[in-house]
Formats: C-alpha cells, sequence, structure tokens
C-alpha cells in the first residue's frame, strides 16, 4: 500500500511538472475564442503560477474530483453550460467556508445581498452559500441572468465579478449573441483568469478521486448528530463538508442537500448512493387532480396554467410543476428578472397564436403582457396582430386577438408622431424642431389623422385615436422589476439603468422613482418622432425626409445594416 502511495505520488509529480500551454483557440460555452499573443502570454502566466506547485494543484484537482460531479448535474438540469465549473476554482478553490476580503462567502463567492436574491438562505441556522448544491444552483441561476441581458455566455462570465451593468458600459453589443471572440490584452483580466484555470485544470480533474460525495436530501428538522449515526459517519467529517449547517441541526422548513463523502468502492458506498438517490433533488410532483380540486391548476384557451402561491419564487413554482425553468419563462412571456404576482395563474406549456375571441377593450391597469397572459395568446403574436410593440394601451382602445386588423378596424400605428405640450397648440406649418416637447407628460398622436389641419388644440388631439399618454417618471410598485418598467413604457432595461444611474444588481424597491427618459441637456434637448416604414421608404429617404444623417438613423435605431420592413418602426431624435 506504501509503494503504491509512493508511485501516485511520483506519477503526480511528474504529471504536473510541464504547464499546460494556452492555445490559440479554446471552446468555451459553445462559443470559439481566438487568443491572441499578448493575451496568451497574459494566461500563461497564471497557468504557470497554477501549477507551480504540484502539491497545491494536486490538492485542489482531489476538491475537483470530489464536487464537479454534483456541480455539472446542476448546471446540466440549469441549462448552464458545463465550462462554468472552472469558475468555482477561480472564486473560491471549492473552500466551503471561503470567507473574501470583502465579505463574500462560499464555494461561488456570494455575497449576502446578491445570495438572498438568488434564493438561498442566510440566518443563525444555516448559510446555504456554503452548501454546494443550493449555491451552485443559485450561481447558475445568476449565471443565467446575466445571460439573458447579453446573450453571450463571455459577458456573463465577466458580469459574474462586475455585474451586468458594468458589463454594458464596457462592451459593444456588435457581440451579442455571437459564437466567435476574440481574446486580447484588452479583454478584461476576470476573464482571462478563468480561462487560465480551465487550462490549469481540465486535464487533471477527470476520473474519480479519493473521495466522493453525493447528496442526501433531508427532509425533516434532524441534528447532524443524528444523521451522521444513520449513515456510520463521523459527525466531525458530516460537519466539515456541511459547514453550511450553523446549529446544531438541520431546519425542516423545506428539503435541503446533505452532502455526504465517500470512500472506496464497497457495500457501503452502493448502499450510501441507492439511499441518496432516491431523494437526490427536492422537487415536489404536482397531483394534477389534486392540484385541479385546489383551483390551482385551470384551462386558459385550452392550456393547463397554474396559481402562484403567496411569496412564491420562480424556483419554487417550477419544482412544484416539474418543468425546466428557462421553458417556464419562455411560455410566459417572462424573463429571470420579473417576479410571480400572487394569486396569478402562469402557463406550464406554449400559449397559443390565437385567442377564443376576436378582440379585447383595453381596461385601466391593462397592458399588452396582461392580455396576452388573460387569453393564452403569445405575446409576439399580439404585436404582430396589432402593428406595434409598446405595452402601454390607451383605455378603451381595440386589442386585436386572433388575427391582423383588416381594412375595417381602425388603425393602431401612426405614420409619424409628434409630441406636444399640455395646453399648448400644434401648428403644421412650424418646422418640427421648433415644437417644445413636454415637461410633464407628452401626447403621442397619429400625425396623418391631423395633417390637413392648420392648427389642433389638445382637447382636439384627446378626442384623435390612437392617444398615449406616456409618464415622464414611473413610482414602483410592490413586485415591479426593471425589466417589467421597461416593457410597459417600451424602453430598453439598460436605457433605464444609464438614466437613472442604477446598478443592475441593486435591484429597484416599491415607491422609488424612475425616470423614462434621457437626462435633458442643458444647452439642447431633442424630441423623439417614430417614423413607420411605408413600402416606398429607404433609409436614405427618411433621412432625408427628416434632415438626419444615415449613420443617426443607425445609430438611434441599433441597425447593423440598410434593410427596412414595412410597419417598422424608426426612432428620429430632433433637437430643439
Amino acid at each position: 500500500m506504501k509503494l503504491t502511495a509512493a508511485l501516485f505520488t511520483c506519477f503526480s509529480t511528474i504529471a504536473f511538472a510541464q504547464s499546460p500551454q494556452v492555445p490559440h483557440k479554446m471552446q468555451f460555452a459553445g462559443m470559439t475564442l481566438t487568443i491572441r499573443d499578448d493575451a496568451r502570454r497574459e494566461i500563461q502566466r497564471d497557468v504557470d503560477m497554477l501549477t507551480k506547485s504540484p502539491k497545491h494543484l494536486t490538492i485542489k484537482a482531489e476538491r475537483a474530483k470530489t464536487y464537479f460531479p454534483v456541480i455539472e448535474k446542476v448546471f446540466e438540469e440549469e441549462r448552464v453550460p458545463d465550462d462554468f465549473k472552472y469558475l468555482v476554482l477561480q472564486e473560491s478553490a471549492l473552500i466551503n467556508d471561503a470567507v473574501s476580503v470583502s465579505n463574500a462567502v462560499g464555494f461561488w463567492q456570494f455575497k449576502d445581498f446578491t445570495a438572498i436574491e438568488m434564493g438561498l438562505r442566510i440566518d443563525k441556522e444555516i448559510d446555504e452559500r456554503m452548501n454546494i448544491v443550493s449555491s451552485s444552483r443559485a450561481a447558475a441561476r445568476y449565471l443565467k441572468k446575466n445571460n439573458f441581458y447579453f446573450n453571450n455566455w463571455l459577458y456573463a462570465l465577466q458580469a459574474y465579478q462586475m455585474g451586468a451593468g458594468g458589463v454594458m458600459k464596457s462592451v459593444s453589443d456588435r457581440e451579442n449573441g455571437t459564437k466567435n471572440m476574440e481574446i486580447t490584452g484588452k479583454t478584461y483580466w476576470y476573464v482571462k483568469k478563468f480561462l487560465a484555470h480551465k487550462v490549469a485544470f481540465e486535464n487533471v480533474v477527470k476520473g474519480p478521486g479519493e473521495i466522493r460525495v453525493i447528496t442526501l436530501v433531508n427532509q425533516q428538522k434532524k441534528s447532524i448528530a443524528e444523521l451522521a449515526k444513520e449513515l456510520a459517519l463521523q459527525e466531525d467529517e458530516l460537519k466539515s463538508y456541511n459547514r453550511w449547517v450553523r446549529a446544531a441541526y438541520i431546519p425542516g422548513d423545506k428539503p435541503y442537500s446533505v452532502a455526504i463523502p465517500i470512500r472506496g468502492e464497497g457495500k457501503a458506498l452502493k448502499a450510501a448512493i441507492a439511499k441518496a438517490s432516491k431523494t437526490d433533488e427536492p422537487v415536489t410532483r404536482v397531483d394534477a387532480k389534486r392540484a385541479a380540486a385546489k383551483n390551482e391548476i385551470i384551462q386558459i384557451n385550452g392550456i393547463s396554467a397554474m396559481k402562484a402561491h403567496t411569496g412564491e419564487t420562480f424556483t419554487g413554482f417550477v419544482k412544484r410543476a416539474d418543468i425546466d425553468l428557462s421553458y417556464f419563462l419562455k411560455c410566459n412571456d417572462l424573463s429571470i428578472s420579473d417576479q410571480l404576482i400572487d394569486g396569478d395563474f402562469y402557463y406550464l406549456k406554449k400559449k397559443k397564436t390565437k385567442a377564443g375571441v376576436a378582440q379585447h377593450i383595453v381596461q385601466k391597469g391593462d397592458n399588452l403582457w396582461s392580455i396576452s397572459q388573460r387569453y393564452g395568446v403569445q405575446l409576439r403574436k399580439l404585436q404582430r396582430y396589432n402593428g406595434f410593440e409598446s405595452t402601454v394601451l390607451r383605455e378603451g382602445s381595440v386589442v386585436l386577438l386572433s388575427g391582423k386588423k383588416t381594412a375595417t378596424h381602425e388603425p393602431q400605428m401612426i405614420h409619424e408622431v409628434a409630441e406636444v405640450e399640455l395646453g399648448e397648440t400644434f401648428n403644421w406649418t412650424v418646422e418640427p424642431e421648433t415644437i417644445e416637447a413636454s415637461t410633464e407628460q407628452v401626447i403621442i398622436v397619429p400625425v396623418d389623422s391631423i395633417k390637413n389641419q392648420n392648427s389642433v388644440t389638445i382637447d382636439s388631439l384627446l378626442s384623435v385615436k390612437p392617444v398615449i399618454i406616456l409618464p415622464k417618471q414611473h413610482i414602483v410598485g410592490a413586485g415591479e422589476t426593471l425589466y417589467s418598467i421597461a416593457k410597459q413604457y417600451q424602453v430598453g432595461v439598460m436605457d433605464l439603468v444609464q438614466w437613472n444611474n442604477l446598478k443592475l444588481e441593486d435591484g429597484i424597491k416599491p415607491g422609488q422613482v424612475i425616470s423614462l427618459r434621457a437626462p435633458e441637456s442643458n444647452t439642447t434637448s431633442s424630441i423623439e418622432i417614430i417614423h413607420v416604414v411605408k413600402l416606398a421608404d429607404t433609409l436614405y429617404s427618411v433621412a432625408r425626409h427628416y434632415g438626419v444623417t444615415i449613420k443617426e438613423l443607425m445609430d438611434w435605431n441599433q441597425k447593423k445594416d440598410f434593410t427596412l420592413t414595412v410597419g417598422e418602426n424608426l426612432k428620429i431624435l430632433k433637437k430643439q
């Protein structure tokens, strides 16, 4: 036995003596990364440092072999690329109770407010940041939340350290959704550090470790001593793998995954694995008949929808419904940053393309998303049927639910939009740039319906349909998120962040006042005109019509080419 151990040590030293070399191209999260020479030199220095000591590399590699199977399983369930498992080595070296100088804790180095936002419990009894299953699931959710904004896993990685707001300010939108990127000397240091960990460890963490960890889900309040006795383990050893339990017992408020260390390949291992596999994930499956009897599941437009419980999170809801989180969000036109509304029903399958009725009369508080949920119709279909994207609707107006408008329908979209001040007169003989924008509200009116009049009062404008009143500010209500507010007023999430000097990771609070417009310049201001593209329009003709440049049109509308689509909304900013 001593000879075998000596040979293993000798083999390890030889295996780790030569540092792996950073390649010119790397695969990461389904992307191909081209590593430029300046970046390769930086990454190689980090790789050399990580592999300099065979002893320390072996220790980290063994921890990875112990915990990676658990992380891999969680990431597979959450549909997060497997490559992100190397991030845990960068963050904590897989030390469960690691604490940073900024007071970030645990495997994935969460600060308390971010951990709580991601659904982890932190109090005097437990700290789930040190639970390998709970914290890995929270890390996966956080990475997916970041990827929602960028559609780029490399940017999601960068946002793990600096926040989505910081990444948005420092990178270009041109690489959203790309499958090929370059890593250069200017690439953010955290990304290069991660790539160094991937290169250093990916070939030394293969195969089983000396100690394996399986997860046993504890369903009731139980002391660590009791559980250790049941599993024939030393109490101190069980505690060392479950430092997330701060008290002498595991609480019984919900199921918790307990890490069980296993050595060897004997009967004890097989028995422990068999026991754990029966309850490996704390998922409560829905009994459809029982749920329906409690009025928790109903049929809307022929689609099953389930009622959200008070205070329920996305994670709790999808576990109760036994569906995938990303699929649930897609079915309900939601993002990970949204929140469930107590008592509302949410769909368990995709909404349909048409409703059972032809139209809906807008009522107070309605927006396009709430109507799509009410009738079980896909949001993008409602946008297409009605020819607009804004979720802000005028009370009493008509929303088509089952098909595009015809010639007999009242027009819902406008060919041009002008902004006028309440109490003022709109004169069509005045050039657009001389019109004063409202300081409190704007009324968006259809230009075609008043073009032939020399002057129109506000009272007469209010009788024209459709009229949309857009406030300059919004007061945050309970349960609202930046994403839901952006969706309501048809503005970008990052526009709200920049206009209000916010941080995405901090969130917003009820009662907070959110500006819905960019800060006005001290010297010049502008009004926004919306031009709806007609069949004969080109970027050149539109730019000439409004006295702007093609480049300005492309910048304002984030266009990457010169193509236009009939019915497309073009934003034009006119200086006053």
